[in-house]
């Protein structure tokens, strides 16, 4: 008889956010393990991306309580959450979540594992609880950090609700059968947080490398990517949120603007509309802002950039790793990375010589880092090619994946 695990998530498909790219792959890896999987969500809420609906179709159960879909033969149970904007809605919305999927996990029948990424931190109460209830046994895995997230963040600044949170994160990780961090800096972050230490791991996020990979076929890329062919092309591809730091970005795009190089920023999010406000204020000509692209074309504009960006805030950069890195490293493709030197992000990529890595004088340097790069074909070709490297010797789909069928089995 098949042995039954619960991937309990906040996103899955069909939302199109990373975390919910991660999960689908995992879920698929666990299935082609002969593991009976079955999926507790949301409904798509974060990045609704409607042909991806279309292929995945919700079906209502007892008028909307909750809803039904199959992604790739595995049953997908979702939830109703929205973004409401009214903060008392939002917030009865995400409990209604909780609840619901409390009592939805314990009628699933026999489980034997529930596996659920943060965030939420309060997933990992409820999945808990169904745990104890069902005989299974509960794997946690950090994906970010939380509260510290949260506090670092300047949102949250309450004396209770911060210790609260705190004593939840404890909870959760003592409670858990074993928890996965995904970055050795992490691991020492929240170790001494547990009682028994054992239950910490580090697995590494992944990349599903038959996705992305070096690609030069530009005839399937839209017309608006093709106007810019002479230019040296620096793409920014992902969240446009308060995570990262436009600063620098906005900085070397005035210092730059007689120079034959040419911003891409593609994306959505909470930032979106400033940045496109102040690159119109500054009439920064040579930022160019695009929505939001399908996840299968990512990989033609990754490698038709010549230069990817990433520039993380200096207060959370400690807390988060953007999983495009996987992506553009899979892609051969150089960076220039603004990240603190004690970072997750940081002590990445130095092992590796796939990056320029900047963690002071951000402004300048970022300056002086795209001009060097930019004129040194060699350079983005060698810092490319030791990226792709690494990724196909360490961080592949079926690499990653195995050592989370390997942890379940050993539990």
């Amino acid at each position: 008889m098949k042995q039954k695990i619960l991937i309990h998530s906040l996103v899955f498909s069909p939302d199109g956010v990373s975390t919910a790219y991660l999960y689908n792959d995992i879920a698929v890896g666990f299935k082609q393990a002969n593991y009976e999987v079955v999926v507790l969500t949301t409904t798509p809420h974060y990045n609704v991306i409607e042909n991806l609906r279309e292929k995945q179709p919700l079906v209502k159960k007892y008028f909307g309580l909750y809803f039904e879909s199959n992604f790739q033969d595995i049953r997908v149970i979702h939830v109703p959450l929205k973004k409401y904007k009214n903060t008392l809605i939002r917030i009865c919305s995400f409990i209604y979540w909780h609840i619901i999927s409390f009592f939805l996990g314990l009628s699933l029948g026999k489980i034997n594992y529930i596996l659920s990424p943060s965030p939420p931190l309060s997933i990992g109460l409820v999945s808990i609880l169904i745990a104890k209830l069902k005989g299974a046994k509960f794997i946690y895995n950090v994906q970010e950090i939380y509260p510290d997230l949260l506090i670092k963040k300047g949102g949250l600044n309450s004396a209770l609700i911060i210790k609260a949170l705190k004593w939840l994160e404890k909870f959760v990780y003592n409670n858990s059968d074993s928890v996965i961090t995904i970055d050795p800096l992490f691991y020492n972050q929240i170790i001494d947080r547990f009682k028994n230490r054992n239950k910490l791991k580090i697995i590494s996020n992944f990349v599903d490398t038959d996705l992305y990979k070096p690609v030069f076929d530009t005839s399937k890329l839209p017309d608006q990517f093709l106007n810019s062919s002479d230019k040296v092309i620096l793409m920014y591809a992902g969240n446009i949120g308060f995570y990262q730091d436009w600063e620098p970005v906005l900085y070397a795009a005035q210092k730059l603007c007689d120079a034959n190089i040419e911003f891409w920023i593609i994306g959505e999010g909470v930032q979106k509309d400033y940045l496109i406000s102040v690159v119109q204020d500054l009439n920064l000509n040579n930022i160019k802002i695009f929505p939001y692209q399908e996840r299968e074309m990512i990989p033609y504009l990754n490698s038709h950039a010549d230069i990817h960006f990433i520039s993380i805030r200096q207060e959370m950069e400690e807390e988060g790793f953007p999983s495009k890195v996987y992506t553009i490293m899979a892609c051969a493709k150089p960076m220039i990375v603004l990240t603190g030197q004690n970072t997750p992000l940081y002590n990445f990529l130095n092992k590796f010589d796939c990056s320029l890595l900047i963690t002071k004088n951000r402004n300048e340097n970022f300056v002086k880092s795209i001009e060097l790069l930019a004129k040194d074909k060699n350079q983005q070709y060698y810092l490319g090619q030791n990226g792709y490297k690494t990724v196909q010797e360490n961080y592949t789909k079926s690499k990653v994946v195995g050592k989370y069928i390997n942890l379940v089995a050993a539990l």
